[in-house]
This record gives structure tokens, C-alpha cells and sequence, in this order.
């Protein structure tokens, strides 16, 4: 619960707008209060104070690189009343000031990226920046390769892209979905995978026996359903005790007009309410909590939950 004490002051830091276009551009880069100044064309010591208050607060971090100081936004750790002021204004607020001021500061990156080489200039950001062929896919199919999964059940499967990754390193491999035209789309893209059986079936009512699973995955599923709790449940039903569920939704979130177009009934979970829900369908959870977030505006924010059936004692 907020204070009002607390409320006003997270208010108060971010009405200024020059703290705003910080924010805004730390969100995308790490970048050093001389790069900030050539960006904003605000004076050095605008940008120090401003960036000192953001810092003092929590909504920044910084780090130190040979004589250079790099800032970015500190959203892991920062107040969770400053995080819900700071996403309304970055989902809401559109204005051309910061437009011209992410595109000068795509200049100045590619220019210091130049200067001193892609590794050295990214070095402890090599998450947050693009190179050619480094993409969570490329990472994630090498991935896969590590792992050895007993029998997967992939409810909402769709065209069968994830089983395509994991059913070679599974025992079995189960795609459930409700659209035919799906499941014939991952008849094609699965060939003749051995050990896949496509399934059309509701994630509410799965149309397999109880316990009959190692790991149930709901990728993007809960929000898809009109009762998700039900699907949780129905994901616990089949899993043998000790197995494991993943489930990766969208945050809870004000843009429903969006994701209505994708299928979406419900505007995502928080990371607490998802967990709850998990809880009373019978499992113990290992880690619930926001994993990443959508480069492209209105930057929605991804969950990602791992958890255990419970196992009878």
C-alpha cells in the first residue's frame, strides 16, 4: 500500500520534464551524462542534477567503465510507486521532443559503438544491443540443444514453433489446441517428428488422463481463456507430482484494445495475482515475476513462472 507522502513525491519527480526525457531515453540505452548532453542540448550541470535526484530516488542506476560513468534506468529495483507513475507516462505520453531525442541518441550510440568497438561499447549491456545473428532465438535453439525433457504437454500450441524446438530433446511431446487450422500448420512445420501427437482440445477441459506429464507449458494461454484459474487447474491435473509447469503471460496492463486483436480476453496478470492463482491450483512456486519487456510502444511487460506440482505427502 502507497502513502500519500509517498504518492506525491513519486508524482513530483517525474512531473519534471526534463526528468522525463531522461528516463525515456535510459530506457532504451545506457548512456554518459556527456552523450545526455548532446541528446537533450541541455547544459551539463542541467543533466547532473537532474540525473542525481533520479539516482537519490531509485528510478537510476549507474556504472563506472575506465573513466567513463554509464547511466541507465534501474527498472529491477526501482520503488514500486515510481514504477506505476513511470509507466503511465511511458505508455501514454507521446511527443515529438522525445522522438528527436531517441533519434540523436540512436546517432550518438552507433558513433560510440564505432569508436571503440561493438564488444568493448556494450560490455555488461550485451543484452540490450543487436548484432548480427545475436538474437534470443539464435540463443534459445542452442539452448535447446542442453536440454532433455521427459512428457511435454504444449497447451495452445498454435502453428507448433516451440514444439519444433523441443519435441527432438522430449520423450513425448503433446500439442493441444483448439484451432484445426493450427494444428494442421503444425502438422506440416513437424513432419515426422518422432514422438509428437497433435491434439485438439480447450486448456480449460484437456482431453488427456491425469498425471500423465513431466512438464505442462502455457505459453501465452492465460489471457486467451475465459477462465484461467481453470486452466491452471486442468495443467496441474495432468502432471505427475514433482512436475513442472512454465507459464509466460503478459503483465497486467491498460491496453486491451491491443491485445483484444490477438485474442485476448483478459489485460495480463501481475506477477502476485498470477501466483495466487498457481497456489490454489496446486502447485509450489519456484519464481514468478516480470522477465522482460516489449521494445516497441506501448511496451508491454512479460511474466514468467516456473512451478512444481505438489507432490503427495
Amino acid at each position: 500500500m502507497t502513502t500519500l507522502g509517498t504518492a506525491v513525491d513519486a508524482l513530483q519527480l517525474l512531473g519534471e520534464p526534463t526528468r522525463v526525457r531522461l528516463l525515456s531515453l535510459l530506457a532504451s540505452d545506457e548512456l554518459t551524462v556527456a552523450e545526455l548532453v548532446a541528446v537533450t542540448r541541455l547544459a551539463q550541470s542541467t543533466i547532473s542534477t537532474h540525473l542525481g535526484r533520479l539516482r537519490e530516488a531509485g528510478l537510476v542506476r549507474d556504472r563506472k567503465s575506465g573513466a567513463s560513468t554509464f547511466y541507465a534506468i534501474n527498472e529491477a529495483s526501482m520503488p514500486a510507486s515510481a514504477r506505476n507513475v513511470w509507466r503511465v507516462v511511458r505508455e501514454d505520453v507521446k511527443d515529438a521532443l522525445l522522438d528527436d531525442d531517441r533519434a540523436r541518441a540512436t546517432k550518438v550510440v552507433r558513433a560510440r559503438d564505432r569508436a571503440a568497438g561493438w564488444p568493448d561499447a556494450v560490455a555488461g549491456e550485451m543484452d540490450r544491443h543487436w548484432s548480427p545473428g545475436r538474437t534470443w532465438e539464435s540463443l534459445a535453439r542452442a539452448m535447446a540443444g542442453l536440454v532433455a525433457l521427459g512428457d511435454v504437454v504444449d497447451v495452445g500450441s498454435g502453428d507448433g514453433a516451440v514444439a519444433q524446438l523441443l519435441a527432438p530433446r522430449s520423450r513425448s511431446y503433446t500439442c493441444v489446441d483448439q484451432s484445426a487450422r493450427l494444428l494442421d500448420a503444425a502438422r506440416s512445420r513437424l513432419g515426422t517428428l518422432e514422438g509428437v501427437r497433435l491434439v485438439q482440445g480447450d486448456a480449460q477441459s484437456l482431453p488427456l488422463d491425469d498425471g500423465t506429464c513431466d512438464a505442462v507449458l502455457l505459453l501465452h494461454v492465460l489471457a486467451q481463456v475465459e477462465r484461467p484459474a481453470r486452466a491452471l487447474a486442468e495443467g496441474a491435473r495432468v502432471l505427475r507430482p514433482g512436475g513442472r509447469a512454465v507459464v509466460v503471460t503478459l503483465d497486467a496492463h491498460a491496453h486491451a484494445d491491443v491485445t483484444a486483436a490477438y485474442g485476448d480476453v483478459h489485460a495480463g496478470f501481475a506477477p502476485a495475482t498470477l501466483r495466487r492463482q498457481l497456489v490454489r491450483a496446486g502447485f509450489e512456486v519456484e519464481s514468478c515475476e516480470i522477465t522482460s519487456r516489449d521494445a516497441r510502444p506501448p511496451s508491454f511487460r512479460v511474466v514468467t513462472a516456473f512451478a512444481t506440482k505438489r507432490k503427495i505427502s
